[in-house]
């Protein structure tokens, strides 16, 4: 009864049009009066205490950081690096997307802000290329969804806060399959594009290359920073949002210059908006998460995949297609915080690597970031691209489903997600 109560009640919020936030409190509440323990000082004090968390403090700077690097040029000489380097191929703009993303993701951690940047700067150019549109911003959008994977990652900084699991090891863990899902894109663009006529721009020269490199050194150099930092036990994931956030205002405002003081309050004011949106999001899931562990749910759902529970893979396998399913109708931050203190208890009593399992499950909430209907980073690619949410939907499909098979070989071979001792220090 208590299952029925928590997903009926949020459905139908969200039904009636109910921002999610709102929906989970109601959620909650609804879950309160069934156990007869409603009291408004504890959903308060839940509320509250629910964005009290210094880990928490790596998503507003790591969603500053993401507003800095496009508004200051980071991300354009990213850009520029790409199309110097593969540009020239057959249907090479399709790759320095690919590549463009993959570096942007270790920039800002953000599918939406990569998103918008690689749309604003590339799509435009592969249109006027003559590649077809809706593919071109198909394209963009399935890159996209690399930046919540590759870290540093918001999406692995949220769930490594429910879930309680080292942040740094989920950040090691997720590199090579970010990388992989974007091999997986680069195949699909170059079936697609095999029989295209289009004419690719001429070679860069060597001097070319190394001008583009130098131009963009000191926005790869943020991504080494991060790492090594991490994997050297220099800062903790959120003193390294603090140092990304610092680095590029830097790098945007006294060495390139394209970031004035006037724009910088703009900036300001866009990261702080997203980051309140956010917050609140997370402490309204906060609410719903300590009902659902007073109402032991988890036990309920341990018991409801108990056939399961012997095998692994067949366990990944369901888990991942009921994350699929709610992608398709609910954005990547609540279905992180609904389910994570819903299945961590199946994920322990099976006992699956939890680092493991964040990492999966981050991919598998990611790409439902571009799965219809809602998929808000369709929707971002749709509104910047100027293009109609059908075109993009359309286009994407290909991509949206290279990335799902790359995530299920992953469910077969676990390996390729382990981090061995070796690579990770305090």
């Amino acid at each position: 009864m208590t299952i029925i109560v928590f997903i009926g009640s949020l459905l139908l919020a969200m039904a009636i049009g109910m921002p999610i936030a709102f929906a989970l409190l109601a959620s909650g509440v609804a879950l309160m009066w069934q156990l007869d323990l409603f009291d408004a000082q504890i959903l308060t004090q839940n509320l509250i205490g629910g964005a009290d968390s210094f880990p928490l403090l790596a998503v507003p700077f790591f969603m500053l950081a993401g507003e800095i690097m496009n508004a200051g040029g980071l991300s354009k000489r990213i850009v520029n690096l790409a199309l110097a380097l593969v540009g020239h191929v057959r249907g090479g703009l399709g790759y320095v997307t690919i590549m463009a993303g993959c570096l942007l993701s270790a920039l800002s951690g953000s599918a939406v802000a990569d998103a918008a940047a690689l749309t604003a700067l590339l799509l435009p150019m592969m249109v006027r290329a003559g590649h077809d549109k809706a593919r071109a911003g198909g394209l963009i959008a399935a890159t996209g969804v690399i930046g919540p994977v590759i870290p540093p990652s918001i999406g692995l900084v949220i769930f490594g806060v429910a879930a309680n699991v080292s942040i740094s090891k989920l950040f090691m863990a997720a590199i090579v399959p970010g990388l992989m899902i974007g091999g997986a894109l680069w195949i699909t663009w170059a079936w697609l594009v095999r029989r295209e006529k289009i004419e690719p721009p001429p070679r860069k020269s060597v001097g070319e290359i190394w001008a583009a490199a130098r131009e963009a050194a000191w926005a790869l150099m943020l991504p080494i920073i991060i790492l090594v930092g991490l994997r050297m036990g220099v800062f903790t994931p959120t003193e390294a949002a603090v140092v990304a956030a610092v680095y590029a205002f830097c790098v945007a405002t006294f060495v390139y210059r394209e970031l004035s003081f006037a724009e910088l309050y703009k900036v300001f004011v866009g990261a702080a908006k997203t980051s309140a949106v956010v917050m609140f999001l997370i402490a309204a899931a906060m609410v719903s998460a300590w009902l659902i562990t007073v109402a032991d749910l988890p036990s309920k759902v341990v018991g409801l995949l108990q056939p399961f529970l012997d095998n692994k893979i067949l366990l990944m396998i369901m888990i991942m297609l009921l994350v699929m399913a709610v992608g398709t109708a609910m954005d990547m931050t609540p279905t992180i915080l609904i389910l994570t203190p819903v299945l961590m208890p199946v994920i322990k009593a099976a006992g699956i690597d939890p680092v493991y399992f964040g990492v999966m499950f981050i991919i598998n909430n990611s790409i439902g970031l571009i799965t219809p209907p809602v998929g808000v980073v369709l929707n971002v690619v749709a509104g910047v691209g100027k293009m109609k949410m059908d075109d993009v939907t359309r286009g994407v499909m290909p991509f949206m489903l290279a990335e799902f098979a790359v995530m299920f070989l992953m469910v077969l071979f676990p390996q390729l997600v382990t981090v061995p001792a070796s690579w990770f220090h305090g």
